[in-house]
């Protein structure tokens, strides 16, 4: 099968701090399946900006950290004020493979899709211990509040169609966006699909997650959200 020509109307959406390491290669491969995307720097301190934009990428720098949640909503108003019809979300540290993406593009345009969540839990021996247990706990809850079989409410590789995006109130600011959309989304009836996805990886990361503050914001928009 010949390979399908990078897509115009699906851009990539990629919020990082400090990933001058990996982003360069990171947009290099993405941009082989979506013609555009949509780096935003949450104010890094290490080049990572110059390296998204030396490979092709769209870069939009906050003058202070502001966390992943407003990196993805201000990644979200870009897109949506360049036409695109949906948006593919990345991690900008290598934990997600871009060669991956025809998997979400498939899906999406296969089905009468808004979401489509990579999952990577059958998939998980590289996962650290504490990162699987958590992933599972999270998911469960969030299943248990929308009624839908997510696997993997945690993973950032996700596509999600520009219309269901906009329709969403979103609060959320940090990692907890990332539930928010999904409960939100669950809840107005946006239809989801799920692709398997590989985990990755390498032992060398260093979790930006503080495994405190960010379980007290998912937990306080578990609270929000049973009782609205």
């Amino acid at each position: 099968m010949s390979p399908r020509a990078a897509a115009t109307d699906i851009c990539a959406i990629v919020p990082c701090y400090n990933e001058a390491q990996t982003i360069e290669r990171l947009v290099t491969a993405t941009r082989r399946h979506v013609q555009v995307c949509i780096v935003i720097d949450d104010h890094s301190t290490d080049g990572t900006h110059e390296a998204a934009a030396r490979a092709g990428a769209r870069v939009l720098r906050h003058e202070r950290n502001l966390g992943k949640g407003m990196a993805l909503r201000n990644g979200f108003a870009l897109a949506a004020a360049s036409g695109f019809r949906a948006a593919v979300t990345l991690d900008g540290d290598g934990q997600h493979d871009p060669e991956e993406i025809p998997r979400f593009l498939n899906a999406f345009e296969q089905g009468d899709i808004d979401i489509v969540l990579g999952d990577r839990m059958n998939d998980t021996a590289s996962m650290p211990f504490a990162r699987r247990q958590t992933n599972k706990f999270t998911s469960w809850c969030v299943q248990r509040i929308t009624g839908l079989p997510i696997h993997d409410s945690q993973v950032g590789f996700r596509l999600i169609r520009l219309d269901t995006w906009q329709s969403l109130q979103l609060q959320c600011q940090r990692f907890d966006l990332e539930s928010e959309v999904l409960i939100k989304a669950g809840r107005q009836g946006a239809r989801m699909a799920q692709v398997p996805i590989r985990t990755i990886y390498n032992g060398t990361e260093t979790s930006k997650i503080h495994p405190v503050i960010d379980a007290l914001r998912f937990f306080h928009l578990l609270w929000r959200c049973r009782n609205a």
